[in-house]
């Protein structure tokens, strides 16, 4: 197995670690091991564990190398995602749930996968059932990471609230968003990515036992500086992590470019 890869750099902001490794494959390994600890620990506890997945170009590290971790068994391992865009056509190469088999659940014996439903026409619906689905099993870990904007999910600003009453809802999708969509190669065009999407909401994703919050490549930097350095605010979603005692935030060289 592994050793787990040591950070060059470790410092804490507010109530949230940050730890700095030497490359992206060190970081998503360091995140990967982490999230092996979590996952195993609940299975010796409850026969079971549960887990949201991030998808995105920054979280390809870590899944590749979660999936080549040993000791994980993957049957009793329930999976959900975090947000699919709404009405996208089934099959369509930007779809969440079709990147997450490619790089990662046609490469474990996975337990249980839950899409997120994409389905315009009972959108409403859909995120209610999706929220009893995630009520019934409290995740151990959710994977995420921050986008250019700070977003977490598809909580963009000005509809990121930190105090949701729901947990999965539709959401418009900001323009800095569907610009890193293009940017990021999983569209042709701005006018070709949905307007909206489903998302699950903040405090969804701050009820798991434990955020792991990877973010590298250097075109997040302007959002590592906001959500550390900035004030804690819903215009920057990510930096509610600053407040909570339960997450900690993985960097590359490249994205840890603009520390203090």
């Amino acid at each position: 197995m592994p050793g787990a890869p040591v950070p060059v750099r470790e410092l804490t902001v507010d109530s949230l670690p940050v730890a700095v490794y030497g490359s992206t494959e060190a970081m998503g390994l360091a995140a990967a091991l982490a999230a092996r600890e979590a996952l195993t620990a609940a299975i010796a506890e409850r026969g079971e564990a549960n887990v949201i997945l991030a998808t995105g170009n920054s979280q390809l590290a870590f899944l590749h190398a979660l999936r080549a971790l040993d000791g994980i068994d993957w049957r009793r391992v329930r999976a959900f995602h975090m947000d699919e865009y709404l009405g996208l056509p089934a099959g369509h190469t930007a779809s969440f749930p079709r990147f997450l088999h490619e790089h990662f659940l046609d490469h474990v014996p996975l337990g249980e996968f839950h899409p997120v439903p994409g389905d315009q026409d009972r959108a409403e619906e859909n995120c209610r059932a999706y929220e009893a689905q995630l009520r019934a099993h409290p995740a151990d870990i959710v994977a995420l990471g921050w986008g250019e904007n700070g977003h977490l999910a598809f909580n963009d600003p000005p509809y990121a609230f930190f105090d949701d009453p729901h947990w999965v809802k539709v959401i418009e999708l900001a323009e800095a968003s569907r610009k890193q969509q293009v940017g990021e190669g999983h569209f042709p065009t701005l006018a070709s990515v949905p307007t909206h999407a489903v998302t699950l909401t903040i405090p969804a994703l701050l009820a798991a036992k434990q955020v792991l919050c990877i973010v590298p490549e250097a075109r997040k930097v302007p959002a590592v500086q906001a959500c550390l350095y900035g004030p804690v605010s819903e215009d920057h979603p990510g930096s509610i992590l600053r407040t909570v005692r339960h997450a900690r935030l993985y960097l590359d060289p490249a994205s840890a470019a603009g520390l203090r």
